[in-house]
């Protein structure tokens, strides 16, 4: 699969004498782009190996892996079910883009309370998943495993091998942890957390096999699914001067906190980065909902 890198040309860049690239991830399919094509392929061979018909997973309102998931379960022939955080949903999923998407491509939703929803990984709690719905092939929120590491694994190619840096967005750390095992040697992997905390330093040690790897946490804004004006301003000039979206959870604070590290001469000039769109462009219609409640400007579609 050839995905291209797209140079990033911007004065700030050429002041400081920095290549970045940005490998278009986002491009490998309309509904199962990025990292979630990534994290899939290698699950939805393993369930029909083991015979399974429906695949149960879980997410928030704006999920891209539910996104994914229903549309990739339609496109090979499985029932999906989703599992998703917030029994005030169920009323009012139609005014959801997420949600309304997935159900359009086959999904069946099972809304639970925030309370129950952090249970996700108690055994007692997938028992009881089972005991509803049967033998299905129970994929985690975000969609991590040790075969969606190796999926995700495949991002790096060959030609890949002359940059310094790679760097990734990381929700539940699998994409991360694919990028790492697949570095060479000379490379250090950055992946910039969209959530708050250190939490994901020891999930992500789980999955490598080498310490090439730092996690730079300043730049969640808030936490999950948290905007601000100068993340929304950021990704719009952007687009403006690129004509290449972001997604305001993922990739758009990832390349933030690039160009901020580069204002603030982190890299040494002629480091060359190449930084990993993992898609997700699906949720820009739902945050403009939310941002026009909130009376902020809409990001470009």
């Amino acid at each position: 699969m050839n995905i291209p890198n797209d140079h990033i040309d911007m004065p700030l860049l050429r002041e400081k004498g920095i290549d970045l690239y940005l490998k278009r991830e986002d491009t490998i399919h309309p509904y199962i782009s990025g990292n979630k094509y990534r994290k899939l392929k290698y699950n939805l061979r393993e369930a029909k190996k083991l015979g399974k018909h429906t695949l149960l997973t879980f997410g928030g309102a704006y999920s891209n892996h539910i996104a994914a998931t229903a549309y990739a379960g339609h496109e090979q022939g499985l029932k999906t079910i989703g599992v998703i955080r917030g029994e005030e949903l169920e009323g009012k999923w139609h005014d959801n883009p997420t949600l309304n998407l997935a159900h359009e491509h086959g999904m069946q939703f099972h809304f639970v309370s925030r309370s129950d929803y952090r249970l996700k990984n108690e055994a007692a709690f997938l028992e009881r998943l089972t005991d509803t719905f049967g033998d299905v092939y129970l994929l985690p929120e975000g969609g991590t495993n040790d075969l969606a590491v190796k999926g995700c694994s495949e991002i790096l190619t060959e030609e890949d091998a002359t940059f310094d840096y790679i760097c990734s967005a990381a929700g539940t750390g699998g994409t991360v942890a694919g990028l790492i095992n697949a570095a060479q040697s000379h490379q250090t992997v950055l992946g910039f957390p969209v959530l708050k905390g250190d939490f994901l330093i020891e999930e992500i040690r789980t999955f490598v096999h080498n310490d090439r790897w730092k996690l730079v946490t300043e730049y969640h804004f808030g936490g999950y699914a948290k905007v601000d004006r100068p993340l929304i301003d950021f990704i719009n000039l952007f687009k403006s001067k690129t004509g290449i979206p972001l997604d305001p959870i993922y990739t758009g604070k990832m390349l933030f906190g690039i160009f901020d590290l580069v204002k603030k001469g982190v890299f040494p000039p002629e480091t060359q980065i190449l930084a990993i769109h993992t898609g997700g462009l699906q949720g820009i219609k739902g945050m403009n909902h939310i941002l026009k409640k909130k009376n902020l400007p809409l990001l470009d579609v």
